[in-house]
């Protein structure tokens, strides 16, 4: 298996390590959208620290990348951005763009940012960081691909292995030590055997952002899409052990969300809307949904990306007003 070896931010770095060693989710941003990124979801993405430091400082689980506007990143991410708020954030972004003199992709609308989504990241303390590889270029300026089986990719996989078995980080870290075959957990293998890619699991942040991108950024119902206007919402809710998964989504606007978790709308398994009589009677109004009544909605392209037809039966059933 391969995975990437990155460039890393030390103010990024440092903020996320001093909160807490390990993130459910983080985005590792780059000023612009201009270059993009092929990694596949599941493979390891180490933190390279730069001079003089230059050492491997923790790593997470490639889930997805995605362009988006700053404000978006921050909406979805919070701090897990690797900045107390949203003006630092902006400003860094701002003096990393004109001291490299960035560009992004040509596009209507607010300039984007390249946003790496990381799934089970892990930051470890100073002193169990790892040397970086022997044949790291200094003119690589963003990262590098390594073969994980062998050479210098292989050492730093099984020294980023050993970190996790001495710093036990719960689920995290039991999950992604290595096993005996047959084992369940993030990599499946023999002790410092060949690890095994698998789907990296998806929090809040990073379900919001896949549900966006398998409806195209457009409501699932009206077909808008302007990003301000569009959440994504669960079709069971997480609260009620309902999955961060791209099948229990729907990406809906704002108002048609909200009637949705209040089960004044819902979808059938048919992928049919349905709206509730009961808005009617309680609100006498609802003049701008029923004509929506019956429509087909709009699908995701990818078949494995569309809504599971028994969580959208569970929602007729348990959430939608008759």
């Amino acid at each position: 298996m391969q995975g990437w070896v990155a460039n890393t931010h030390a103010e990024w770095f440092d903020f996320l390590r001093e909160r807490r060693d390990r993130w459910e989710e983080v985005n590792f941003w780059t000023p612009s959208d201009y270059a993009g990124f092929s990694g596949r979801p599941g493979v390891p993405f180490f933190f390279k620290l730069k001079s003089p430091r230059n050492r491997i400082g923790g790593f997470g689980l490639v889930s997805r990348y995605a362009r988006l506007p700053e404000w978006l990143a921050w909406e979805c991410f919070g701090e897990a951005n690797g900045a107390p708020d949203i003006s630092l954030m902006t400003r860094r972004l701002e003096q990393l763009r004109a001291s490299n003199r960035m560009k992004g992709r040509e596009q209507k609308g607010p300039p984007q940012i390249g946003c790496v989504l990381l799934s089970d990241a892990v930051f470890f303390p100073e002193d169990m960081w790892v040397a970086q590889p022997t044949d790291w270029a200094p003119e690589i300026v963003r990262y590098k691909r390594y073969d994980l089986t062998v050479g210098e990719g292989l050492r730093v996989w099984r020294e980023c292995q050993e970190r996790l078995q001495s710093l036990r980080l719960g689920r995290v870290g039991d999950a992604v030590m290595m096993r005996e075959p047959g084992q369940d957990g993030l990599f499946a293998t023999a002790r410092y055997g060949t690890p095994q890619l698998v789907a990296p699991r998806l929090g809040q942040g990073i379900f919001r952002v896949a549900v966006m991108d398998a409806y195209g950024r457009a409501c699932s119902v009206t077909g808008e899409h302007s990003l301000p206007a569009l959440e994504a919402a669960h079709i069971k809710p997480y609260a009620l052990h309902g999955s961060h998964d791209v099948r229990n989504g729907l990406l809906l606007r704002s108002d048609l969300h909200r009637l949705y978790d209040t089960g004044y709308v819902t979808v059938t398994p048919e992928y049919r809307l349905e709206v509730s009589n009961r808005l009617r009677a309680d609100y006498s109004n609802g003049k701008s949904y029923y004509p929506m009544h019956g429509q087909s909605i709009g699908l995701p392209k990818r078949t494995q990306e569309r809504p599971d037809p028994d969580l959208l039966a569970w929602h007729n059933e348990r959430v939608f007003r008759e």
